[in-house]
């Protein structure tokens, strides 16, 4: 199983005028992650979304993570559906990032990564660059069975 984490800083509070766009389509794009091929959990608390999660100590950022069966699926949702019409307005709602803000990693089947799990794949992402520990899609690795890793070609 494949996990993502990604971050962003908002440019208002969630509840501004600035971020009403973004808000509204929040229900219809996890909406669609949770139907979509190879989806297999995501971020969220009792609102069904997870904007009130604090992964850092900033209220302008939020997070989301989620688990995929595979690279390419998580892939077909964020590049090939309606999510991508969403991500294209991204500079309407949050700032532009100086480090790292997403990450991919492998886990188990059935394991949820946690808020620290998501830090810590962030933070290793920035100081040692696409390991097999955490990575982007610019550098992607496969897991093997025996707990080998492989690049990606």
């Amino acid at each position: 199983m494949l996990a993502q984490v990604n971050i962003a800083k908002m440019l208002a509070p969630i509840d501004s005028p600035v971020m009403s766009e973004f808000v509204a389509n929040l229900d219809r794009i996890n909406g669609l992650a949770e139907s979509s091929q190879g989806f297999v959990w995501r971020l969220k608390d009792d609102s069904e979304n997870a904007t009130n999660i604090k992964i850092y100590d900033d209220d302008f950022i939020i997070v989301n993570m989620s688990v995929w069966r595979s690279l390419e699926d998580l892939s077909a949702f964020v590049y090939r559906s309606d999510h991508a019409e969403v991500f294209k307005r991204r500079k309407e709602w949050f700032s532009k990032m100086d480090q790292q803000y997403m990450a991919l990693w492998y886990v188990p089947n059935d394991y949820k990564p946690t808020v620290g799990d998501a830090v810590e794949r962030l933070n290793h992402l920035r100081a040692h660059g696409d390991t097999p520990f955490s990575f982007t899609f610019r550098k992607q690795f496969t897991a093997i069975q025996s707990g080998e890793w492989a690049v990606r070609t």
